[in-house]
């Protein structure tokens, strides 16, 4: 399934990303040379519905069409046929961000790819790795890490102050370079917009000028550090609706309003038709389900037992179901962070 090349198709730099599978046959790995020798990768387009990773990688690289790029890099581009359709993935397709796990079990085309692609990077001393997101609801821009490092940290607030640390969901892209190198996820609000596209191309750029990364901690005012507890799903036996009442469960109508604000306890997140029903399922780092530590059904309201802070909710169904509803955080103290 993958397609390796060590120079730009003509036509990348202006395409559309519905239109990327007119100059490209599938995933895609391309190799360019710069001034430093050990490449930045940049993964772009794993779900095909985000395309801001796309404009900015466009942008940066038509900045240096006429010179050397200061680092070497390394793009992937992912799932073009989604990309095609405008959807996050195909029905019949696996989540292209949640198939990069080691697993030798893992014996999928989509699994044995990204395997191939790790091997590739991890044998050309890959430098750094940044994977290029959209949300689909209102979030702020962020970064997300799978370790708690100090040069991971640097790596992210170039980015946003803001910082996530997860471990769950597994098989992300992020996870597996997180072995060979600093590794950051962007997030960059929703689609479509130019500030998400210019943030990324900044970012991106900066660490193409990077030589190294600094060996000091990052200073506890430049962070705004959280924790990723608990990724919450709404089982396919449990009717959905947004804003409307018939159904098991009716979200509220702007329930995406809540992401990254501290949810105090009584908070109402939707109706549901059935007070003995948990509509949710919220599951920790270690796969246990902690639904009814965070939520409760009261007088048929779904509401919040304690405090907490979501992420990545959104208004839309079919996220939804292919992915989850949102992420539950909690705040991490540097001090609390141990040397790895």
């Amino acid at each position: 399934m993958l397609t390796e090349l060590d120079y730009l198709p003509d036509g990348l730099l202006q395409v559309e990303a519905r239109e990327l599978y007119t100059i490209l046959p599938g995933p895609t790995l391309i190799h360019l040379p710069g001034r430093r020798d050990i490449p930045l990768f940049v993964s772009i387009l794993l779900h095909g519905n985000e395309d801001t990773g796309l404009k900015a990688m466009q942008t940066v690289l038509k900045k240096y069409q006429n010179t050397t790029l200061p680092r070497a890099l390394s793009l992937f581009i992912g799932n073009i046929e989604a990309a095609r359709q405008g959807v996050r993935r195909l029905e019949n397709q696996l989540d292209y961000n949640r198939v990069w796990s080691a697993d030798a079990d893992a014996n999928a085309a989509e699994h044995r790819m990204t395997r191939k692609v790790v091997k590739i990077m991890m044998q050309r001393g890959v430098f750094a790795s940044i994977d290029i997101h959209n949300n689909s609801g209102l979030n702020p821009h962020y970064a997300c890490i799978n370790r708690l490092d100090d040069t991971f940290l640097h790596l992210a607030t170039m980015f946003s102050r803001i910082v996530v640390y997860f471990t769950n969901p597994k098989g992300v892209q992020s996870e597996a370079f997180a072995h060979l190198c600093p590794a950051v996820t962007l997030e960059c609000g929703k689609p479509g917009g130019i500030g998400g596209i210019e943030h990324a191309a900044t970012f991106v750029e900066g660490a193409l000028h990077l030589s190294s990364f600094p060996a000091h901690p990052v200073p506890k005012h430049d962070l705004s550090l959280f924790h990723s507890v608990a990724v919450v799903t709404v089982p396919e036996a449990i009717s959905l609706s947004v804003g409307a009442s018939l159904s098991n469960l009716c979200l509220e109508e702007n329930i995406d309003h809540y992401n990254f604000r501290e949810l105090e306890p009584g908070t109402r997140l939707g109706l549901v038709s059935d007070t003995n029903l948990m509509p949710l399922r919220a599951l920790n780092e270690t796969g246990q389900d902690i639904s009814g530590y965070y939520f409760e059904v009261k007088a048929g309201e779904l509401i919040i037992r304690r405090p907490v802070m979501p992420a990545m909710l959104t208004r839309d169904i079919l996220i939804i179901r292919q992915d989850c509803l949102c992420y539950l955080m909690e705040r991490l103290e540097l001090k609390l962070i141990s040397p790895l």
